[in-house]
């Protein structure tokens, strides 16, 4: 039985890894290529900050609600199909943009299927390795992180060797997006009661820590601009074809590290605690952007890009395993709906103020991600003994 029990643990995390892994096998053969794409539309740095924003804010809206609905109904699994076939359909329609105003509205509406199905898939993981969530994110966020390796190495392959041009590659990306449903249709979900709660009641008997938590995170959230800052930063030291194959590689330089570090730094904070773990992480950004808005050359950027990938093994997981120990299980996926809304909501004006400041010198986002980080780290640090 126990073996049993252990194995079917194993096989969801699994799955929805492998979900994940091939979903974003797609989505990065697209982001390292779309701050590109939207500037060749047209787009100037406010717009890509616009369009960088308003993704995350769009799912970050439907998260809450979303995680809401999979309480009450006691369903998780129809969310985050839902969710997947939504993305897939739109980055189908993204393929064929004409202007940065499509890219607007279809790499938007793209983010729908992330605003269904997030909650739902971290309440699933949450359940399926109760005591070592972080360990159970740290592997969904590697293999996640695995395939966006994957699709930027696949997309810097297309462009400098084959010369496939944007719209080819994002077509080539959907089918892939498509054909990650397969595997989670054998993801078994676990029966559960549906939660006679309303959303007003769901949010008002989230825990203190739990609420404290999610304004600090907000804040960070403030200072965690769109990456499409990080990768038009690097495309300024070079020309030509260059100018496009260096960011993508630079790119798959930041995933590598996501990648290697996530579990580790996952198991890391099952062992410390995941305060230690996540105020690291804040600082560490902070530090990072201030690398970016000093330095304007190929060597010290490779490390900077390294770094990047470095805070997001820290923090990602860490930070939805935290929300789901400062939470009770009938309100799991409520609070970490509620959690990526409020943080997400604070992507769209992160980005349009990098984007703005872009626009007068493209070292001010840098500057500006770095000091709002550092409120997130005095916050935590301050307000540490209301955590448990």
């Amino acid at each position: 039985m126990k073996n049993k029990y252990l194995k079917g643990i194993g096989a969801n995390i699994f799955l929805l890894g492998v979900v994940s892994f091939l979903n974003d096998l797609s989505s990065e053969m697209i982001m390292p290529i779309l701050p590109m794409f939207i500037t060749a539309l047209g787009g100037a740095g406010l717009i890509v900050g616009l369009i960088g924003g308003l993704r995350d804010s769009i799912s970050s809206i439907l998260k809450v609600f979303a995680g809401y609905w999979s309480d009450k109904s006691g369903k998780r699994k129809i969310f985050v199909f839902s969710g997947y076939l939504t993305s897939a359909l739109f980055k189908l329609f993204l393929a064929f943009s004409k202007a940065w105003q499509h890219v607007l509205i279809f790499s938007g509406l793209e983010r729908i299927g992330k605003g269904l199905r997030t909650a739902a898939r971290d309440a699933i993981i949450a359940d399926s390795m109760p005591k070592e969530k972080g360990k159970g994110f740290g592997i969904h966020r590697a293999m996640d992180t695995l395939g966006a390796i994957g699709g930027s190495v696949i997309v810097f392959l297309l462009i400098w060797f084959f010369g496939y041009n944007f719209k080819s590659i994002i077509l080539i990306a959907a089918i892939l997006a498509l054909l990650s449903l397969i595997p989670l249709y054998f993801v078994k979900e676990r029966k559960r009661e549906p939660q006679d709660i309303n959303l007003k009641i769901g949010l008002k008997n989230l825990s203190r820590p739990l609420k404290l938590f999610i304004l600090i995170s907000g804040i960070f959230a403030l200072a965690n601009f769109s990456y499409m800052f990080f990768i038009l930063r690097a495309q300024e030291l070079f020309t030509g074809k260059l100018s496009v194959g260096v960011p993508i590689l630079l790119y798959i330089l930041f995933n590598a590290f996501y990648a290697v570090l996530a579990v580790p730094f996952g198991e890391l904070s099952d062992k410390i605690g995941r305060k230690k773990v996540i105020v690291f992480g804040y600082l560490l950004y902070s530090l990072t952007s201030f690398g970016f808005a000093f330095f304007n050359s190929l060597t010290p950027f490779i490390v900077l890009f390294a770094l990047y990938g470095m805070v997001y093994a820290i923090v990602d997981g860490n930070q939805r395993a935290y929300v789901s120990d400062l939470s009770s299980e009938e309100l799991r996926a409520t609070a970490l709906g509620t959690f990526h809304t409020a943080t997400g909501l604070m992507a769209l004006p992160a980005s349009l103020i990098a984007g703005f400041l872009w626009q007068i010198n493209s070292s001010m986002p840098f500057v500006y991600g770095a000091a709002v980080s550092i409120i997130s780290v005095v916050l935590f640090i301050v307000f540490r003994n209301h955590f448990k």
